[in-house]
């Protein structure tokens, strides 16, 4: 009723007498509730002064703590075609177990007797080395012989040379002799022509005079062409042994030639057999990455190429595996306001997708259902999302995680932070400031022992 009108109905009909009028105008109510109102506001009041714990929520998931422990992809390093499977999915393997077969593609690797017959090729040329390392040797031993003859040849022409000069010595000796009988017997000549003149001597006389000069001329004559001769053996002598020299060095530079060029031969033939013994290691091991196996113990989680006959290139994935010995960890990101909040083995609560959990954010003693975590790293350099990755450890003095948790499973992070009132967390989230800066007491002890070092240094 509005009592809008002049006309009141309450003036015209007693209303005392209806129960719903009299329910409707009872004022204890009232009184009850203003005094639910009074407690509740005490009660908010001093709730206003309880302890907060400040946090920071992340979300993420479950993972493992090192990267091989995590799921991998199984690659073929050559391309090939799949032959044979060994396994099914969801099948437990070891460490070194087939898990298919696959043969050759390329055209230059489907001869099946490829390694035999490069071995084949590796024989003959290590049989061709040996060739050219006995024909080395063999020229090794021609110029020894080229050179000891020519040692021969050289001391046979000294030989005639000395020879040659001791000639030339007696020839001119005996040259120099006729040539004073010569002398003598001229001047005998010219005595018994002046004695004759003055009649002392005959005609005769002076005639065999003429003739033994004559003679002793003659003789002269042929002592001196003796002495050119042995002379001329000198310089034959001379140049029979320049001969010889240049004959024999023509002769063994040509056989050490032919020693460098077998050498280099030879070189080349160790080369080619080198290269054939590692195509031929190449061709053994391609034939063991036929077989592809388990790089580690695991499940089959999926096949990825599964067609017979089915052909794919190197580098591509062909199974995934699931190791199946793993320490499990949760990776969180957290935005960049925060993470100068997060310090190495800071505590952090974790709820698990598929585990009941109450949990009350900033008092984490009256929370149920969550887990305990310490950081063991966190990412210097941001993420694809804008965040930052943090990777969380169990923590040993906590209760463990759950033993069906697997990689993978979602997960929501708390960091506890400072302790704080109530009225100014909620002061702090109406103004939309971060939480306070908070540094872990070993992180402050550390800082002020870095400043008193550093004060130190400056002194």
């Amino acid at each position: 009723m509005l009592n809008i009108s002049h006309n009141q109905l309450k003036k015209k009909i007693p209303l005392e007498r209806f129960e719903a009028y009299r329910a409707a105008t009872k004022t204890d109510q009232y009184k009850y509730f203003n005094r639910f109102l009074g407690a509740t506001a005490i009660v908010g009041f001093v709730c206003l002064f309880l302890p907060w714990t400040q946090n920071v929520s992340g979300k993420g998931y479950v993972t493992t703590l090192t990267p091989d422990q995590r799921p991998q992809t199984i690659q073929s390093p050559i391309p090939g075609k799949i032959e044979k499977w060994f396994i099914r999915e969801g099948d437990f393997v070891k460490k070194g177990d087939t898990i298919l077969f696959i043969s050759e593609v390329k055209n230059e690797y489907m001869d099946p007797r490829l390694v035999e017959r490069t071995n084949t090729q590796r024989e003959a040329k290590s049989k061709s080395v040996l060739s050219y390392i006995e024909k080395t040797k063999a020229l090794d031993n021609q110029v020894g012989a080229l050179q000891n003859e020519r040692q021969l040849k050289l001391n046979q022409a000294k030989n005639k040379l000395k020879q040659a000069k001791l000639k030339v010595i007696s020839d001119s000796t005996d040259f120099v002799a006729v040539k004073n009988n010569y002398d003598i017997t001229k001047r005998q000549y010219d005595r018994t022509l002046i004695l004759q003149s003055e009649g002392l001597k005959a005609v005769t006389d002076v005639e065999q005079k003429r003739l033994k000069l004559q003679e002793m001329q003659a003789k002269l004559i042929s002592q001196e062409n003796k002495l050119l001769v042995s002379r001329n053996e000198i310089f034959n002598a001379q140049l029979e042994i320049s001969r010889t020299s240049n004959e024999y060095a023509n002769k063994i530079s040509k056989s050490r030639s032919d020693k460098f060029t077998a050498e280099s031969n030879q070189f080349d033939a160790e080369a080619q057999v080198s290269k054939l013994e590692t195509q031929t290691a190449n061709y053994s091991l391609r034939n063991q990455l036929y077989y592809i196996t388990a790089p580690q113990d695991g499940f089959i989680n999926k096949a990825i190429r599964s067609g017979i006959g089915e052909t794919f290139k190197e580098g591509e994935k062909l199974v995934n595996i699931m190791p199946s010995n793993y320490d499990l960890a949760v990776e969180t990101y957290v935005r960049p306001i925060d993470l100068p909040l997060i310090h190495l083995n800071e505590d952090i609560r974790i709820q698990f997708d598929g585990w009941p959990a109450i949990f009350f954010s900033g008092w984490p003693n009256a929370s149920y259902g969550t887990y305990g975590g310490k950081v063991v790293a966190v990412e210097t350099f941001i993420s694809d999302n804008g965040k930052f990755r943090v990777l969380i450890a169990p923590n040993k003095d906590d209760h463990s995680w759950p033993d069906k948790l697997r990689p993978g499973s979602g997960a929501i992070t708390i960091a506890l932070l400072e302790n704080v009132p109530l009225w100014y967390e909620l002061w702090r989230q109406l103004n939309g400031f971060p939480p306070n800066y908070y540094v872990p007491e070993d992180g402050a002890k550390k800082d002020k022992s870095d400043i008193k070092k550093l004060k130190k240094a400056v002194k």
